[in-house]
Parts: structure tokens; sequence; C-alpha cells
């Protein structure tokens, strides 16, 4: 059985790395979100660019003979921030990094009319890819989880953006209170009507500790059930892949070629630096050949800048050596949500650790795994539906690979290419 392939990026000669800038403010809290994000306001951009331009300094010392591959400005609502911040800050980059010559530069942003008359001066800074926010297309469902914009606006934002920079995306949420699959199915066809290249589609989580978990806990939110939740991700996959945009990821959809090759990095398990509140990365870890770093970044903004501005550095709060068998988790659970799924090989490399052939055969037999090979797994059409379950019964066999310990692991190329 062959697996599926995506395009990517060639890959470059040296590894690659991916930089993360989070920009934590927004205009209003949306009641879903659980994202680090808050609304201020006054944001002094001088102390702000200060802040990012020491981190990025401290991440260029611990990455040195990388290439960045991919920049993304995810939030908060990153279109909130100055252009002559983000030109400032893509400036710094590529002076102390050098850049793949298809380097990708996302940025976050909302479909307001203000934010689309930034989206010039966005692409003249080097934004090269948008990411649009419009969660619905429907203005009644849209008021109801907080968003400031119509859905007549969110169109108008999007063909713009299509006009001005070269790839563009767009986010929307199903399962949402009181929403039938008849009613998503038209929202999917309006949806699909704009000829987007790239659409991003995520169920309805209840956080705990947002305004809709509260609700939801007294009875007073009513959410489909997860048949009908179960159904409408079966419709979406459906019909985003008979219009051209077959899943690479659970929650992605994409013509070829088209794929956010930053979120790619991430569940190929790449590097990455995190810059910014809250920001996570993973670094290599010094001298201990296939390691890897884990850091967090200091979630309170007032308190990330006070810190990075005083004490230089990224304001890490948190940084450890991961274990192989947690490095081994990580990888299991990030590329098992991809189309072209996980490698064995790679799995060894990253880890010293695998997955029992038995239990692999056993998911085979079920139809919920797929492998090519000897070394490719992937999950089924119909393990994608059970996912959690394969992923913890893979994860329940992980053992060191025969012939190696975790005190000696191979060398492997941390792009995740």
């Amino acid at each position: 059985m062959k697996t599926s392939s995506i395009s990517c990026a060639p890959k470059p000669a040296r590894p690659g790395l991916g930089i993360y800038i989070h920009w934590p403010f927004c205009l209003s809290k949306c009641p879903y979100c659980d994202f680090n994000s808050h609304v201020a306001q006054r944001v002094e951009e001088r102390d702000w660019r200060r802040a990012y331009l020491a981190a990025l300094d401290w991440f260029a010392e611990r990455t040195r003979g990388r290439t960045v591959t991919s920049v993304f400005f995810g939030g908060g609502t990153p279109s909130l921030m100055p252009p002559s911040l983000v030109a400032a800050l893509l400036e710094r980059i590529a002076a102390r990094w050098p850049l793949d010559a298809d380097v990708e530069i996302t940025l976050e942003a909302n479909p307001t009319s203000a934010e689309q008359g930034k989206f010039a001066a966005f692409a003249a800074a080097g934004v090269n890819r948008l990411s649009l926010g419009v969660q619905a297309l429907d203005d009644a469902a849209l008021r109801l989880l907080g968003r400031t914009h119509t859905a007549a606006e969110a169109i108008a934002a999007f063909e713009l953006a299509r006009k001005t920079f070269p790839r563009a995306s767009f986010d929307l949420i199903t399962a949402r209170p009181g929403q039938t699959t008849a009613e998503w199915e038209r929202e999917l066809t309006r949806a699909l009507a704009l000829e987007p290249a790239h659409l991003s589609v995520y169920q309805l989580a209840m956080e705990p500790e947002t305004p809709f978990f509260r609700l939801h806990e007294r009875g007073r939110l009513d959410l489909p059930d997860e048949e009908t939740a179960l159904e409408m991700y079966r419709l979406t996959r459906r019909m985003l892949a008979s219009a051209g945009l077959p899943p690479y990821e659970v929650s992605n959809f994409a013509r070829p070629g088209q794929e956010c090759r930053h979120n790619l990095l991430y569940w190929r398990y790449g590097i990455y630096a995190g810059v910014g509140p809250g920001a996570h990365a993973r670094l290599p870890a010094q001298g201990s050949g296939a390691g890897r770093l884990a850091l967090v970044a200091t979630r309170s903004p007032a308190r990330w800048l006070r810190q990075t501005l005083r004490a230089g550095g990224a304001g890490v709060a948190e940084m450890e050596e991961l274990a192989p068998r947690q490095m081994a988790l990580e990888y299991l659970l990030m590329s098992l949500r991809t189309r072209e799924g996980m490698s064995r090989a790679r799995l060894r490399a990253i880890s010293g650790h695998d997955v029992s052939p038995h239990k692999v055969a056993e998911l085979v037999h079920q139809g919920l795994l797929r492998e090519a090979g000897n070394d490719r797994l992937g999950a089924t059409e119909r393990g994608v539906l059970v996912l959690e379950r394969v992923i913890a019964e893979l994860a329940d066999t992980l053992s060191p690979a025969e012939g190696m310990t975790s005190q000696k692991l191979p060398h492997h190329p941390d792009g995740g290419q």
C-alpha cells in the first residue's frame, strides 16, 4: 500500500529552522478562546520592538548554522501590530540567519475593515502568506462567537488578501452551538465558492476557564452531540477533498503545494524558536546528538517584557532537556495527525524508541492504520476518526529499539524533512 505524499519546499542545504513570533494582544477576547491573548488599552511599540529583537538575537546564538524556512506571526491578533514592527523583526531575522529561497512568512489577521487597510503594508514588509480568522460565514454565528466582523467583511478581506499576498488561507469553526449538519453543509458550500487554496476547520472545544466552558457547564450552551459533530467532520473531509483540497492534517486542507510549511515543521518534529509571551520552542540539546531542549517563555506579557528588557535573553521561564521517551511521544502525537504519517526510522533516530510491530499489525488489521514497507505508518480514514485511541495504543508500546540505548542516540537531521 502506498502512502499519500504532499508537496513541500526543497530541503535547504543547512538544517531548517522555523520562527514563531507571538503577539499577545487583541481588541476583545472571544468567549471560546484559551490562547495567551489579552486586551490592552495601550502597547508601547518601542519597548516591544526592543524585546522582540533581543529575543531573536538570543535564539540566533543558539541556532547557528541553520536556515530559516518559515516565520509565523501568531497571537492574539498579529494584524494589530504596526507594519513597521513586522518589517523590523523580519529585517533582524534576515540579518541573523540565512533564509531559504522559498521562505514562508505567515501573519494571522482578523477580517475587520481597519486591519484590511494594513494588508499592503504587511506585504511590503515581507509577509507572503496571510491566515484570516474568519471562523464563520454566518452573521448570527459570528455574534455568538464574539467576533467583531461580519460575513460580508470576511469575504471582502479574503478577496483582498488573495490579491495582496502570494498565498492566503482562512479558518472556520464547526460544531458550534445549535448548528446542524445541513447548516454546516451550506456554509462549507459558501466557503468553497471563494475557491480557497488552503482552509483550516476546527471543531469548537469547550476549553476550561473560558466563558463558553462555564456556560456549557451550567447547561446554557447547546452543542451538537458527538455523533452530529462526527458527521460534520466526515462531511468536511468529503466536500473539501471533492473540491481539490484533501486533508494534509486532521484540521487542515489544501491544494497540492499550498500546505502551511511552518505548521508542517511542527508536525514533522523540526526545530523552531518561540519568541514572545508564552511561546514554546524546540532547540537542539548541545552536545547530545539527537537530543531536544523544550523551552517555554514567561506567559504574562508584562512580565515577559520586563524580563526580556532587563535581563536580555528571550524571557524563558522553563527549559528542560527531553528524555528519549518524551521525544518519541511528541513525534508520535504530531506526525500521526498528518496524511504523510510517521516514519519509524525517524522515530528511532529521534529517540532510540520504536512502537510494537504486533500492535502495528493489530491496528492495520482493524483498518485504523496503513503502512508502506517497514517504515511509514499513517492513520486511515477510519483511523482519523478515532485518532486519540490509535495514538494512545501505539504510545503504550513505545520502548527502546533493539540495538539502541537511551544513552547513545543516532544523529538525525532536525529539519523534519
